[in-house]
């Protein structure tokens, strides 16, 4: 199994956090759960492996393009066969400037984005399989990524407005600072609402909740302090508010992912 990341382009660093390979030799079968991270994922698949993802209990294949929405609750999965999948993953406020639909409508579901954009993403993922460098493979997909965001103005002005919004956030974990952050940046709190949904998917409060959660998968995963550590520094006020939002984001106990944690939530801490 193997697995690299890759940086954007100056041009497309604002909008990209990352580019990824994964690519594993066995063939195997395994399920997993795909924890909330706050940003959304395209995955072109490029080897003969198989994805699946549970909806409503029952797991259905994903398309050989993929477009991962906002997840905001435990995700189950399912792999067989060997892969080869080339990834990006966008900045929490950054796949709106891509799509001309409301960001939300992807929340909790991975959708084919060959039926969201058409042949152009199509002809892309045909030419992604045929080449076999990596960092050509890259440069293909920034040439589509580039023409997109040419091609698409939708909120272009807003985007470091945006990203500004969503650090204060980050940095002022108590919930009840939102109007305080909208004051400083010269908005209602209603607009403010308005412009982190329109490029997120999510409310203020449901970003800042995973924000908080994510920084806590970090901590845990260092293993060298109490929970009760973990809930004050992530913002809680006590450790039963910490293990609620916890549970709901994984399904387990931080003590029982720290004793069950898989590889598929490992790769992105």
């Amino acid at each position: 199994m193997e697995f690299r990341y890759f940086p954007p382009s100056n041009l497309l660093k604002p909008y990209i956090r990352h580019y990824y390979l994964f690519e594993s030799d066995a063939d195997l079968e395994f399920e997993d759960t795909v924890f909330p991270s706050g940003e959304m994922e395209i995955i072109f698949n490029l080897g003969e492996g198989k994805w699946a993802a549970s909806v409503e209990n029952q797991f259905f294949p994903n398309p050989p393009i993929e477009l991962w929405g906002q997840i905001t609750r435990p995700l189950a999965i399912r792999s067989k066969g060997r892969h080869s999948m080339l990834g990006l993953r966008f900045h929490t406020h950054s796949a709106a400037y891509f799509f001309h639909d409301e960001i939300g409508m992807f929340n909790d579901q991975v959708a084919d984005l060959g039926d969201i954009l058409g042949r152009p993403v199509k002809t892309l993922h045909a030419q992604l399989r045929e080449t076999r460098d990596p960092d050509s493979r890259i440069a293909l997909i920034e040439h589509f990524l580039s023409e997109r965001l040419a091609g698409n103005e939708k909120r272009s002005g807003s985007i470091e407005k945006v990203a500004d919004i969503l650090t204060s956030i980050k940095n002022n974990a108590e919930e009840d600072k939102i109007g305080h952050i909208a004051s400083r940046h010269g908005i209602t709190p209603r607009y403010l609402h308005k412009l982190i949904h329109q490029h997120t998917g999510l409310s203020p409060k449901s970003f800042n909740k995973i924000s908080r959660f994510q920084l806590s998968l970090r901590l845990i995963a260092k293993n060298d302090r109490p929970f009760t550590s973990i809930a004050y520094d992530c913002g809680y006020f006590d450790q039963s508010h910490f293990i609620r939002d916890f549970k709901s984001f994984t399904g387990l106990t931080p003590s029982a992912y720290l004793e069950n944690r898989s590889p598929v939530n490992g790769l992105f801490l």
